[in-house]
């Protein structure tokens, strides 16, 4: 039996995305990992509170809360990555003790700063986003081309067991994934 992971690359309308954008020239700075295909909870290294950049860790992303709250129109890539019953029970596994540990992890700034410039800087328990999403990914048993520390969300969109299953607008996929659901089980019992 497989089970699937999904990374969501998304480009958000702060002031801060929009720096990365304009420097590193690519269509999305941010990138999360869902257990689920209806990404109700997707987790990532981002912002701690929604009015600042810092202070940033290991936090729960949720469609139309938080700094995903604050715009209306998110442009986004939803990928599935196939993965064994054993990989992704690993993966969980690996998921629940970020949860547990939450205040061991902190944002990586230097690792901010390295990925564009190509640097290579492993920090012990600091992540930006697509590094943390990178580690997942490796540490359920996905092999990946290079170290961690040197992903950047546009690297995620290139991963060969990443397939692309949607390209548009996140707030309208998250509405139309949960209207979609909500009518099923009044469909099935007509």
């Amino acid at each position: 039996m497989s089970e699937s992971i999904y990374i969501t690359l998304s480009q958000t309308g702060t002031t801060v995305a929009k720096i990365i954008k304009f420097f590193t020239r690519k269509p999305y700075n941010h990138s999360s990992i869902s257990t689920d295909l209806s990404l109700s909870e997707m987790y990532s290294f981002c912002r701690t509170y929604t009015p600042f950049p810092l202070p940033a860790g290991f936090n729960r992303e949720i469609v139309g809360e938080g700094t995903l709250g604050l715009f209306s129109y998110i442009p986004c890539e939803i990928y599935e990555i196939p993965l064994s019953q054993l990989q992704k029970d690993k993966f969980c596994t690996i998921l629940e003790h970020f949860k547990q540990y939450r205040d061991d992890y902190s944002y990586n700034i230097l690792g901010f700063w390295s990925i564009p410039f190509r640097i290579h800087i492993e920090r012990k328990n600091k992540f930006v986003c697509s590094q943390f999403v990178a580690f997942m990914i490796s540490e359920a048993g996905i092999p990946l081309t290079k170290p961690v520390c040197m992903y950047s969300p546009e690297d995620l969109r290139h991963l060969p067991e990443a397939r692309l299953i949607y390209r548009g607008e996140l707030n309208k996929y998250y509405a139309q994934f949960t209207r979609s659901h909500a009518e099923l089980p009044a469909k099935m019992s007509m």
